[in-house]
């Protein structure tokens, strides 16, 4: 088995430094509040900024958190099904810096895979997607791709009876080996 695992949002917990950054130099804004994979039009920020600001926080990788305690035990565990690859959509002078967060972490992996553009995952050969885009998620449903949508504000609103929604990683554990 082919399992595409995503970093940001499912690995990274990379919005609460961009949010750290922004709420520095903007007013205020919440984790909660980023309630739309575009919440930046919500608070008038130019996506160009947002892109830039995100890719600055990956300079400081060393502060951004996990999504959830163990990672590299649970990955270590994911892999048990076969072959785990990285596959995330990031500006290519940021991948030096999410290879670093990775090996700090000691998550277990295949491959890092890195596209221009998110919804361009689906047009790679894996098995499974373990994601948190929205836009990836219906990507991956159009061409009949298995899709695990890890949950976060920006995704509540994706609803799809071919869909598997998870809250962490173990569970995506359990969802493969029940399939």
């Amino acid at each position: 088995m082919k399992i595409a695992l995503d970093v940001d949002g499912v690995l990274a917990d990379v919005i609460i430094s961009w949010l750290n950054y922004s709420n520095s130099i903007r007013p205020h804004i919440s984790k909660n509040q980023v309630t739309d994979w575009e919440f930046w039009k919500k608070f008038d920020i130019n996506p160009f900024d947002f892109y830039s600001e995100l890719s600055y926080c990956w300079k400081n990788w060393q502060s951004i958190p996990t999504t959830q305690e163990n990672l590299s035990d649970i990955t270590k565990d994911l892999s048990i099904f076969g072959q785990i690859d990285i596959v995330t959509a990031r500006e290519r002078s940021t991948d030096i810096f999410v290879k670093s967060w990775l090996k700090h972490h000691n998550i277990v992996y295949d491959n890092y895979v890195s596209v221009i553009d998110g919804p361009m995952k689906s047009d790679l050969d894996y098995d499974v997607f373990i994601d948190d885009s929205p836009l990836n998620a219906l990507k991956f449903l159009e061409n009949n791709k298995k899709v695990i949508l890890y949950s976060q504000p920006w995704n509540q609103h994706i609803s799809n009876p071919n869909l598997h929604r998870i809250s962490n990683l173990v569970e995506a554990i359990k969802k493969i080996k029940s399939n």
